[in-house]
């Protein structure tokens, strides 16, 4: 803990962080005015006592746009990120059992398919889903986890394999343990610190890549607000009013920020020896 405290990129990150998580939660229960209130009289007015950061160019506010924007931020980047290193994790453990007990045919299948999904980026993936089902926050979803699946396997199944050939793990193997019962209570706990800090990683990832498939008109749909939407409708407005698009750009900007800092400083926090160089 004391660690953490002096550790500026890792408090930086952490209170970024915080304030995304916050502003999702808040505008749950409060924003200044209904998001999706139109009220053209008032239409690109600019900050105000009234209006916080200003009104859009249908008299809407800026500043409670933003706060429930940041509800599909975290919504994608919670589901999105749990999907991918979930299944992610499960396929890496298995992979590197399989090379471990001497079966390498599944583990070669299953890192074979993983690169065959790094084929199919996000965005690709969620034109195709959108061409079928039709665009929306699911789509969204369902295209990010599906990237993340072979970033976590291919980290499990790397750091699996090294504590997979540890002395303590070939004891446990003799001493007749169940891969099952050795990947829970020795794989698992050893191979955590690099799959949290990817985590925070995918997440940054996951907020880009929502706010890149809102942009386009693939992600979250009128009239729940998405910061990569507002960037959409701000565009034309560039030269009237250049602060709609500032605001949104600046929430990701920061949100993005914050995970990587963060990522990085739990990077240093969990492997001492990178905190020893530097």
């Amino acid at each position: 803990m004391n660690h953490a405290l002096r550790h500026p990129s890792f408090l930086l990150g952490a209170l970024l962080t915080t304030l995304l998580a916050a502003a999702a939660l808040l505008s749950l229960v409060w924003t200044p005015w209904p998001p999706a209130e139109i009220n053209i009289p008032h239409k690109l007015q600019p900050p105000s006592a009234e209006h916080w950061l200003g009104t859009d160019a249908l008299g809407r506010d800026v500043f409670s746009q933003l706060l429930v924007g940041a509800q599909s931020s975290l919504v994608v980047g919670v589901i999105a990120v749990g999907v991918g290193m979930g299944l992610g994790v499960a396929l890496g453990c298995l992979a590197a059992a399989q090379r471990a007990a001497g079966r390498s045919a599944l583990d070669t299948l299953l890192m074979r398919c993983a690169d065959f999904t790094f084929a199919f980026p996000a965005l690709l993936s969620a034109i195709l889903l959108s061409a079928i089902y039709g665009p929306g926050l699911v789509t969204s979803i369902v295209a990010i986890g599906i990237f993340n699946v072979p970033v976590f396997a291919r980290i499990a199944r790397g750091a699996a394999v090294a504590v997979w050939a540890r002395d303590h793990v070939t004891a446990a193997r003799a001493a007749g343990r169940t891969p099952w019962g050795i990947t829970r209570h020795h794989v698992l706990p050893n191979i955590a610190s690099p799959l949290i800090v990817q985590a925070t990683v995918s997440f940054a990832t996951a907020i880009l890549a929502e706010a890149a498939l809102s942009y386009l008109g693939l992600g979250t749909q009128p009239p729940q607000p998405s910061w990569g939407r507002l960037l959409n409708d701000a565009q034309t407005l560039m030269f009237q009013a250049p602060m709609l698009a500032v605001w949104p750009g600046a929430a990701i900007m920061l949100s993005v920020l914050g995970l990587n800092l963060m990522g990085d400083g739990l990077r240093d926090l969990l492997d001492p020896r990178l905190a020893r160089r530097r």
